[in-house]
């Protein structure tokens, strides 16, 4: 059910790790996104600008050329709507807070379960 709501969804993965990039576009894959992908902050900037139909972003935060935060802010001033969800190793109370208050709108804490990651991608674009 859930994966029939996000079947022809655009997300766009921004992720270095090739592997960690693979297992993501495996489990999207398998619930018929359309999937973008990203490497570094930067390039995931310029996906968006070239790419204005993005549902949604599922984003590492500690990238090569621009982490992020960085990648987030310049996103933000072309798609302030965009859904931007983290991907961080790190669970800590004050990292979660970080996330939120740098303006994205959610978080994923890796290792990323398939399960889990379908649920917030729909509950955020249900939102």
């Amino acid at each position: 059910m859930e994966n029939e709501f996000l079947k022809g969804r655009k997300i766009l993965i921004v992720e270095d790790d090739l592997s960690s990039r693979l297992y993501l576009n495996k489990i999207l894959e398998k619930a018929g996104v359309i999937i973008l992908n990203a490497g570094d902050g930067q390039e995931a900037v310029n996906v968006v600008l070239n790419n204005p139909d993005i549902d949604i972003i599922l984003m590492d935060i500690q990238l090569p050329v621009l982490d992020g935060y960085s990648a987030l802010s310049k996103i933000r001033e072309a798609n302030k709507d965009i859904i931007v969800i983290a991907q961080t190793a790190y669970g800590l109370l004050g990292d979660k807070e970080k996330i939120i208050n740098s303006g994205f709108d959610d978080y994923v804490i890796k290792p990323i379960l398939s399960q889990n990651l379908i649920e917030k991608l729909v509950t955020n674009l249900k939102r």
